[in-house]
């Protein structure tokens, strides 16, 4: 074959050689909706399934060591049978105490909403001047751990000597009670503000105010949360040993006066919707300090 020829072939050939590949893209395969469904239903059942097995247990333990003839305390089924109509009918209201358990529940709420706002707001700036200040740290700090040891109902005398009259002496006891947490986390957390943000506001030259707002409660949020935890929880303790005393509308009354009546089913009712409201409340602060923190809050 001739030069030329060879040159020829060379360059017909070239151009197909140089051509270039085509790309095919893959596009990712979506999960089915079941199976999104599905990993939902899963991630469900594993915080769901074992506390109902376990709580199940503890209710079969209780039936069967509590039937047996001259028990002094009630199996569930008998809890279930002597209640139904508490529970099955909560809104009555017969005037006076004679009241539904909404009723109670709710009158204990509205002085915990109260006394526990009151004590998050006064918390907060007592927290914040400790943790600031060195000389209040210095004054406050000792008579806030002394104060902090004192039990919440030897408050209750002193307040209603006070006050004169039980429900503004129930929320002064709510708020002396949960107060001290929420003082002494937030003051931890405005000590352990990081310096560099302090030198940050120093440079922009924050004003005191801006100073509050911008860095000092963003950076101790996780811990004055941990504080308004603490505190919900001791709040709905002490209302209901309060109101054992102080008497009226209120669950802690209405536990109070089923011992009186020696209605012991009533009781475990009412301590089975208090414990579900003292749980639900602190998974309420717990969710508006995730929110707020963006998740730095503890759970």
């Amino acid at each position: 074959m001739s030069m030329p020829a060879m040159k020829s072939e060379a360059a017909v050939a070239a151009p197909a050689a140089s051509a270039p590949a085509e790309i095919v893209t893959m596009t990712p395969k979506r999960a089915p909706v079941t199976e999104k469904y599905a990993k939902m239903a899963k991630d469900a059942a594993v915080r769901v399934i074992p506390p109902l097995v376990v709580l199940a247990l503890l209710l079969l333990f209780w039936e069967l060591a509590c039937r047996r003839a001259g028990s002094a305390l009630p199996p569930p089924s008998r809890v279930f049978s002597d209640t139904k109509e508490l529970i099955f009918d909560p809104f009555f209201d017969h005037g006076g105490i004679d009241k539904g358990l909404f009723w109670h529940l709710s009158a204990s709420l509205q002085r915990v909403a109260l006394g526990y706002s009151l004590a998050a707001i006064a918390g907060v700036a007592l927290g914040t001047l400790v943790g600031q200040s060195v000389w209040a740290m210095r004054g406050l700090d000792p008579l806030f751990q002394v104060l902090r040891t004192i039990p919440p109902l030897a408050w209750l005398p002193l307040s209603l000597a006070a006050f004169r009259d039980g429900q503004p002496s129930a929320i002064f006891v709510i708020f002396i009670t949960s107060i001290w947490p929420i003082i002494i986390n937030t003051a931890v957390g405005i000590r352990n503000i990081p310096q560099d943000y302090r030198n940050v506001a120093a440079v922009v030259q924050l004003n005191p105010l801006e100073f509050f707002g911008k860095i000092m409660i963003p950076a101790a949020a996780p811990y004055i949360f941990t504080g308004l935890r603490i505190g919900i929880g001791l709040s709905w303790l002490a209302i209901v040993a309060a109101e054992m005393l102080i008497g009226g509308v209120g669950i802690g009354f209405f536990i109070w006066d089923a011992w009186n009546s020696s209605h012991i089913s009533e009781i475990v009712l009412a301590l089975f919707y208090v414990g579900i409201i003292g749980f639900l409340l602190d998974r309420m602060i717990a969710m508006v300090g995730k929110f707020v923190t963006r998740g730095t809050a503890a759970n």
